[in-house]
């Protein structure tokens, strides 16, 4: 199936469900709906960043930090991020990932979507979907932060990022 095709559920500002859209139609016209971001970590804690492919719908050929994707029509948050962290990691053992918290993406700009993060730890070789991930490396909080500034980041991806941090210094 074309990815623009696949059905979302459309979200009003409180995460309701008040119809249904083609992806494509979805952000064409700027219908919020929602997305997982799952933060995957290898098993000496690197941090799992790739760049996307210049064929995706959204932010092409841009860096992310997360792994993840729309939620489908009906599907939970939960399921759609062990779907999508298992396609785009090519690790179909996966466990399921931990949920931490849910945040409304707006960017003021047509991009609106509810965000569930998560986080998983990835002990097994990763072999990235190709259509997805055209570059990947795991990376240390070290490596990582001096790119933040210098790498062409998915916006929404680094709102997650700073959400993320800000959750865990919270504790």
């Amino acid at each position: 199936m074309n990815p623009a095709d696949e059905i979302l559920d459309i979200v009003d500002e409180n995460d309701r469900v008040v119809g249904q859209s083609p992806r494509g139609e979805a952000y064409a016209r700027g219908l919020r709906h929602r997305c997982v971001f799952i933060e995957a970590r290898d098993a000496d804690g690197r941090i799992f960043v790739h760049r996307r492919t210049p064929a995706k719908l959204v932010f092409p050929s841009r860096y992310d930090m997360f792994v993840g994707g729309v939620v489908g029509a009906g599907e939970s948050y939960d399921d759609a991020a062990l779907r999508e962290a298992q396609e785009e990691l090519g690790v179909p053992d996966l466990p399921r990932p931990t949920y931490l918290f849910k945040f409304l993406y707006d960017d003021g700009a047509g991009h609106s979507w509810w965000s569930a993060v998560y986080e998983v730890r990835c002990t097994t070789e990763v072999r990235p979907q190709p259509e997805e991930v055209a570059w990947h490396d795991f990376l240390t909080e070290d490596d990582l932060r001096p790119r933040l500034d210098s790498w062409e980041w998915v916006p929404d991806g680094l709102a997650a990022h700073a959400r993320l941090a800000a959750h865990r210094a919270a504790g």
